[in-house]
């Protein structure tokens, strides 16, 4: 299985980060930014300073701004926010079919996964999913990570899983691909519940109950949609719930924090891909019949229908109940 050159589709920092990885033994790594001044930076500077400053990047990143100029590469690492990636993998369209490693961690509306947009835009391109506890300047620093690399085909998972190894970064193969997605998007919409306690300094008795019950709905969620357990308590589920709603460097986490001290969210390059999940996520469970009160009251937060203390509230009040 040839997977020697590694195309990566999005040069945020995420994007930036992989694709450092990718370079890492000198190996041609195209990636293909929408930003002109990104890709002048990569390809005279090897720097990406609007994404990821401070971060030197190989000369062998090659920043390339269409993606007629991925055609020869042999994997494509899909790393664009989960809203623009049913328009760019559109643009893929007539390029021969190559493993797809989705990135972007999201819910699209009708509550499919990026796993099920994917296959229904490139039907019979292969499709892997990688997730997991990962802030890009930690990977991009070379500091230890580990992560979920899901595939149903098991031979390409760990082909994959081989290419991307580095001595810091470690993926772990699994079948799973539901689970990996789910568990990406429904952290992200947990984060902005966490720090929305954090901002309205709540304390951190009622952060770790976020997270504990906040994975309880997760669970439910993921299982009501075919998930396994195992993969929902591991790197891609457990893993980036307890990373994105700890660390301060989250966006979801940082939306959160400024809706609880009562300020407007700070608006940027990046995105806080939560808020976008939220409202799809919320409609996807009471679709499925599927209890998820902290993911409700954050979608009633953002779409301005409640208050913070009135969300708060609400939950403090629900009845009382067996924990399992």
């Amino acid at each position: 299985m040839r997977l020697t050159t590694i195309g990566v589709v999005g040069g945020g920092a995420w994007g930036t980060a992989l694709a450092s990885l990718a370079a890492a033994d000198g190996a041609r790594t195209p990636i293909w930014a929408r930003e002109a001044e990104v890709v002048a930076a990569i390809n005279a500077d090897h720097a990406n300073p609007m994404f990821l400053p401070g971060i030197a990047l190989s000369p062998a990143i090659e920043a390339v701004a269409t993606l007629n100029a991925m055609a020869d590469a042999d994997v494509l690492l899909i790393v664009t926010p989960a809203q623009a990636m049913g328009t760019v993998l559109a643009g893929l369209t007539g390029q021969a079919p190559r493993p797809l490693v989705l990135c972007a961690k999201g819910i699209a509306p009708g509550g499919r996964s990026m796993a099920e947009v994917a296959a229904a835009m490139l039907p019979g391109w292969p499709i892997a999913v990688l997730s997991g506890p990962t802030f890009a300047r930690e990977v991009a620093a070379g500091l230890p990570t580990a992560v979920t690399l899901a595939c149903a085909d098991a031979a390409l998972g760990r082909a994959l899983c081989q290419r991307l190894a580095r001595p810091a970064f470690r993926p772990y193969w699994s079948a799973d691909v539901t689970g990996a997605c789910i568990g990406g998007a429904v952290k992200n919409v947990l984060a902005i519940a966490c720090g929305i306690v954090a901002g309205r300094r709540l304390g951190d008795n009622a952060r770790a109950a976020v997270i504990t019950r906040g994975f309880a709905e997760m669970l439910r969620y993921g299982l009501a949609c075919g998930a396994e357990a195992a993969t929902l308590g591991g790197l891609s589920g457990l893993g980036d719930l307890v990373l994105t709603c700890t660390g301060t460097a989250s966006r979801n986490f940082a939306l959160g924090f400024a809706l609880g001290e009562g300020r407007p969210a700070a608006t940027g390059r990046t995105i806080a891909e939560g808020a976008a999940t939220a409202p799809v996520l919320a409609a996807a469970a009471a679709a499925r019949g599927v209890d998820m009160p902290i993911v409700a009251a954050v979608a009633g937060l953002l779409d301005g229908a409640m208050t913070v203390d009135t969300t708060i509230a609400r939950l403090l009040s629900r009845p009382l109940r067996a924990e399992v």
